[in-house]
């Protein structure tokens, strides 16, 4: 059997894993950069350094969301992991926000010293493969067991694959430029790929920060709520499901819900059935934590009278 404790390990070893590459990435961008002046490599190379800031913030979110409930977190410490999400959002604007002073500075005076060598595609391709493997990974983990984190990290390194597929491309077209001076506009393609990677990490961030704000507001997921009572009210002596409140804390799901039922049945029928609601939900949304408060038929009646 699949226990928490093995769920935690796995999360931590794919958090972990994701915190090495991101060291062994940044080192490499930040030499081949300054050696070789290209804009869009040191662009790619702070990006690379926040996302190890972004990694470490994920793993340290991972071990601090594991912790059980306690007397001051009823509900876990699962937010955590939705706040760490928010952290690496900041990051990744703080990011676009030098990519953009640095590129425009570069185009507007004309100077795009920018030396292409074999060291400038290696990193570059370097960087692709192994942001396509760990981004794969933290994926697979992330949806295995509903992280949040690492659904964010896995986000911003398949985001890595096409900012640094964008410098690969400008780096190309300036060495384009060197080979053919009738081509010499092709020089500013560094600059103009480092302003693409502002783009599109911009465009990750939003949706991301949107994504992790509803979480922290505890926004119910779209449709959770009908499925819900469509599960309750399938369930024999159920008459009607009701007053259903969802909500996410870091990987899990917390559900309350009301349910109408046969008023005349003794107290052991009822806990019997409320049981068997929370099996049907269950099914539908595995590992949930949800509190069933069946109201008698009678009762609901008279009220409504």
């Amino acid at each position: 059997m699949y226990t928490s404790l093995q769920a935690e390990t796995e999360k931590r070893a794919a958090a972990s894993s994701s915190v090495l590459a991101a060291i062994g990435l940044t080192a490499f961008k930040v030499v081949v950069g300054v050696l070789t002046g290209s804009l869009g490599i040191l662009a790619e190379a702070a990006h690379s350094g926040l996302d190890l800031v972004a990694a470490m913030v994920t793993y340290l979110a991972i071990r601090a969301a594991g912790k059980p409930a306690d007397r001051e977190h009823t509900y876990g410490h699962g937010k955590i992991e939705n706040l760490s999400a928010l952290i690496e959002t900041g990051l990744l604007f703080i990011t676009c926000m030098w990519i953009i002073w640095e590129a425009v500075r570069r185009l507007s005076t004309g100077r795009f010293e920018v030396e292409v060598t074999l060291w400038s595609f290696a990193v570059m391709i370097t960087s692709i493969v192994v942001d396509v493997g760990r981004s794969r990974m933290l994926y697979r983990t992330a949806k295995k067991h509903n992280s949040q984190a690492l659904e964010a990290d896995a986000l911003h390194f398949h985001t890595d694959i096409w900012s640094s597929s964008v410098v690969l491309l400008g780096l190309s077209c300036v060495q384009l430029a060197a080979w053919f001076p009738k081509l010499v506009w092709l020089g500013r393609a560094d600059a103009v790929a480092a302003l693409g990677v502002a783009v599109i990490v911009i465009g990750v961030s939003y949706r991301l920060g949107l994504r992790t704000v509803h979480e922290l507001v505890d926004t119910a997921p779209s449709g959770m709520r009908e499925r819900i009572i469509e599960a309750a009210e399938s369930v024999p002596g159920v008459m009607n499901a009701h007053n259903v409140r969802v909500r996410h804390s870091g990987p899990h799901v917390f559900a309350d819900i009301h349910v109408l039922v046969n008023g005349s049945q003794t107290l052991q029928e009822a806990h019997a059935l409320t049981d068997r609601v929370e099996e049907a939900v269950k099914q539908m949304v595995p590992e949930v934590d949800i509190t069933v408060h069946p109201e008698p038929f009678e009762t609901h009646e008279r009220d409504a009278g």
